[in-house]
């Protein structure tokens, strides 16, 4: 009998920890590292190679690229266009984000940074109101929100330098469901009816998204996007230069000087996705690989990775009293961190190499009180920090040969702007938000920005995603990413420290209690299911601790000797792991 990935069947409740269990069949009288059948929480188990993400036709449609033959980032490409249409809260044309890959053959590590632009135009005077406070209206729900997409560009530009299938064959899933539709689900549907009154501005976003009189799609009734399916096309025929330089450029920039936005032909012609180093550290013997700057995220990783091997985490054990507050510490220092230096290391000069380095952290993490929380207004840069949009989405492949891609990109809020371009199907970011418009001012999810991430024409807003891959004996071990704005760093790190310090297989990794403190406000945020006693170790340390909505949603792969375990985070039903 041959061993088969089984669907993550999930049903998420309110309450937390997760009653769930993942089922697998086992291959007869093989041994799977790493799979402890007393495991209250069971991965999806594959050898040859798996996709994990947030929809269940792009795990699908990425899967089918590896079984032809296809790598992972063949496979990679095609998810990211395909959730470009089943998933549009958050996967879109009109977004942008970050890949990070490796290569084990080669050895070689590559960082794609496709995070939208400033447009030339933009001015931070632009929203502002008439105090000179910042508008929120403006620089969220307003076109003038807008920052220049990367997605097709971001995309393009890693099939053609890393993978082996024509563009053309990446996007067929894409065409092929925004043609003929797919079955609009629970989680779809529900996600749209909060968004309905935002997008009312928009007829072209009713018209996709809404029945005639914007009555709401029911359950199993197919979701049709002509317009989309026509842009796609027209991107597998042409290239991306249909999107930055042809008929779709015209539309965008037509419907731009129609209603007062900012972005022109040449924003969109010149835009270019680029190639980055990735930040690299080490932890416990792991080699760690992350997105580096204009993301936070893989600086503050690392910098916290840095700070917490100092503390025996497995000792103190999961999600003690103990363990939450040398993180929250180390999650404080680090968030301090980011509202001073992290920006476009294209506009300002970063200090990366210092704030990955172990001396650096050990200087930060020996103020750490082992007794008592220390107040954020104690801890200024070098030891300060910015609430970025949630609405992102990650997914994680790998294939036969071990080649890894963690990727995440987003539209800020769900739907962005809520805008979409006529005649295209593409939906608008709202990423001006991410820049420092006033600096020291919190932006719409509580970060406090600095002047490193002041706004530009042609920068790149500051990003929490941090697509991350660990590596054990030069080998892909853990693929990993999350969504969450700046819940991300957080998620990713507990992920990771779930994996190497406490011994979880990748399933009980992903659906953890999780815990957030990102310096201001200065609250320790918790999920739903830590015990009474240790929010009460944890209030009486010194913490204000905030216990509400679940955190981030993870998709992660593990890889052990020749087998392949996978889990989709359940705080966001709907999500698929699997492999062949």
């Amino acid at each position: 009998m041959k061993p088969y990935s089984s669907r993550l069947a999930m049903k998420l409740g309110l309450l937390f920890p997760i009653l769930l269990f993942l089922t697998i069949t086992a291959a007869e009288g093989k041994e799977r590292p790493g799979f402890d059948p007393e495991a209250r929480f069971h991965p999806v188990y594959a050898e040859h190679g798996m996709v994990v993400s947030e929809s269940v036709y792009a795990t699908r449609a990425g899967l089918e690229v590896l079984r032809e033959g296809g790598n992972a980032v063949d496979a990679a490409v095609t998810a990211g266009f395909t959730m470009a249409v089943t998933y549009p809260r958050a996967g879109s044309l009109g977004g942008g984000g970050f890949m990070l890959i490796y290569l084990p053959g080669t050895k070689e590590a590559a960082a794609i940074d496709y995070r939208e632009k400033a447009p030339g135009a933009a001015r931070s005077s632009m929203y502002l109101n008439e105090k000179g406070e910042a508008n929120g209206e403006k620089s969220l729900h307003h076109i003038i929100a807008a920052g220049v997409p990367g997605t097709v560009a971001g995309l393009a530009l890693a099939l053609d330098k890393y993978g082996t299938i024509t563009l053309e064959r990446a996007l067929r899933p894409a065409i092929d469901l925004a043609e003929n539709g797919f079955p609009a689900d629970e989680e779809l549907i529900r996600s749209l009816s909060r968004v309905k009154e935002r997008m009312k501005v928009s007829p072209d976003s009713m018209k996709i998204f809404f029945k005639d009189g914007g009555e709401s799609y029911a359950a199993g009734e197919p979701l049709i996007q002509k317009d989309l399916a026509r842009t796609l096309r027209q991107i597998a025929e042409s290239g991306p230069d249909a999107f930055y330089k042809g008929a779709v450029s015209e539309k965008i920039t037509g419907f731009m000087k129609e209603k007062g936005g900012l972005i022109t032909k040449e924003d969109l012609a010149s835009y270019e996705a680029i190639v980055r180093k990735p930040v690299r550290g080490n932890y416990r013997g792991y080699d760690i690989y992350s997105m580096p700057p204009p993301s936070s995220g893989g600086v503050l990783l690392i910098e916290m990775l840095n700070m917490l091997e100092r503390f025996p985490l497995g000792a103190y054990g999961h999600n003690s009293a103990r363990t939450i507050h040398v993180m929250a510490e180390c999650m404080k220092l680090a968030y301090a961190d980011r509202s001073m230096y992290l920006g476009d290391p294209d506009f300002v000069d970063v200090p990366v190499s210092r704030l990955i380095s172990k001396e650096y952290a050990r200087g930060l993490s020996a103020g750490i009180d082992p007794e008592r929380a220390t107040p954020s207004d104690m801890m200024p840069p070098g030891g300060k920090a910015p609430r970025e949009g949630g609405n992102t989405t990650h997914f994680s492949v790998i294939d036969k040969w071990g080649n890894a891609v963690s990727n995440t990109y987003t539209l800020n809020f769900n739907y962005g702007t809520g805008l979409t371009v006529p005649g295209t199907g593409v939906l608008l970011n709202n990423e001006m938000d991410d820049f420092s418009i006033t600096p020291g001012v919190p932006n719409a999810y509580g970060l406090t920005g600095g002047e490193y991430n002041a706004l530009a024409p042609g920068k790149r807003m500051l990003s929490s995603m941090t697509p991350t891959i660990v590596l054990r004996d030069g080998k892909p071990f853990l693929i990993t990413g999350s969504v969450g704005g700046s819940l991300i760093i957080s998620t990713v790190l507990q992920v990771l420290t779930n994996v190497i310090d406490f011994g979880m297989n990748v399933a009980e990794a992903t659906f953890a209690v999780r815990v957030h403190h990102q310096w201001l406000p200065d609250e320790l945020l918790t999920e739903r299911g830590l015990s009474a006693d240790t929010v009460k170790l944890l209030s009486d340390m010194g913490y204000s601790v905030v216990t509400g909505d679940t955190m981030g949603s993870a998709q992660s792969i593990v890889k052990i000797g020749d087998y392949i375990y996978g889990a989709t985070d359940p705080r966001r039903p709907g999500g698929l792991a699997e492999g062949y």
